[in-house]
């Protein structure tokens, strides 16, 4: 084992610990926690046919990009095999089921799960979907895994889920408001639930990242460094379609996304501020000179990529995805 991957073993060590304390701020009781039946129409219930009735009809008018977008989100939302795998995978934690590691890592997959459920039987029940399209690309994002840069190094891997986290309690949010604008005040609910799940997981990982940046400061900021440099891709960025390569659907997902403003470069950029902010880049003392180097990267990094992000213009490509129904 080298030096570096023992020292990040020691600090996961120091991690774990402060995981299994934290759980509970972090996560919610499963009995009392929010579930896909609470907001779904009740097929116990004699208005269950109406209820479904009502839904569709709200459904029908919500805009082609919003509809694509969400589509896409809850593709992501059930790529969650790869997330779970990705993150048992990270070197120099324990793997014992009453480790920190694992019992977050089980715990946040079950909350998680709700996202994907939830939104999969609305858009079942929507009829705006052809559900076959959905499920293939499903499947093929799942089965083509993922490459996001990280590796098994757990501090990029921290830095990653921060900022995802982040920029997806954005994008449902951003969802919930377009939904609420067109008239659908369910998937403004459901939207709204799945943002704030997001947002409560982005404050754990970037609290678990300070606590590595305050026992191992240099190679925690080397590493948010070299995640910078190749840049935070997303989770589906190998999203497909039927007949395509792998990633070809990806980026007409995000432009429609920048079009309705759900996730834009300027979110980037914000988010990456939001993380030097939050971890207190600019104040960190006894850095070595490749920690101060890598530093200096990431801190002029935020005004570099804004003026970029402002200059960029909305895609306008009109696309017609295999998904939905004319």
């Amino acid at each position: 084992m080298s030096f570096f991957a023992e020292k990040r073993g020691e600090v996961m060590v120091h991690i774990e610990k402060y995981m299994l304390e934290m759980m509970d701020t972090y996560l919610k009781p499963i009995d009392t926690n929010w579930q896909p039946s609470d907001f779904l129409p009740d097929s116990t219930s004699d208005t269950f046919f109406q209820d479904i009735k009502v839904l569709r009809e709200n459904a029908n008018d919500l805009s082609y990009d919003l509809v694509a977008v969400l589509i896409g989100d809850t593709i992501t939302e059930e790529a969650l095999p790869t997330y779970e795998s990705w993150l048992a995978m990270v070197e120099g934690v324990s793997r014992r089921e009453d480790g920190g590691w694992m019992r977050w890592n089980r715990h946040w997959t079950a909350e998680e799960n709700r996202h994907g459920d939830l939104l999969n039987k609305y858009l079942y029940l929507s009829g705006r979907v052809d559900m076959r399209q959905m499920e293939i690309s499903t499947q093929y994002l799942i089965a083509d895994g993922f490459d996001i840069g990280t590796g098994h190094d757990p501090y990029r891997n921290f830095i990653y889920t921060s900022f995802q986290e982040l920029a997806t309690n954005i994008s449902h949010r951003r969802v919930a408001s377009l939904a609420k604008k067109d008239g659908d005040t369910l998937l403004s609910k459901m939207c709204g639930v799945i943002a704030s799940d997001e947002a409560r997981h982005a404050k754990a990982y970037k609290d678990f990242m300070s606590k590595i940046f305050e026992v191992d400061p240099n190679e925690a900021m080397i590493a948010f460094e070299d995640m910078m440099r190749q840049k935070i891709v997303m989770p589906a960025h190998f999203l497909r379609e039927m007949g395509l390569k792998i990633g070809q659907t990806f980026g007409h997902f995000t432009d429609a996304a920048q079009r309705l403003g759900v996730y834009t470069a300027i979110d980037y950029v914000e988010i990456m501020q939001q993380l030097i902010e939050e971890w207190k880049l600019d104040s960190m003392r006894d850095l070595n000179e490749a920690g101060e180097k890598a530093r200096d990267y990431i801190m002029a990094l935020p005004s570099r990529l804004l003026r970029v992000a402002e200059r960029m213009k909305t895609p306008t490509m009109d696309y017609k995805f295999s998904w939905i129904h004319a």
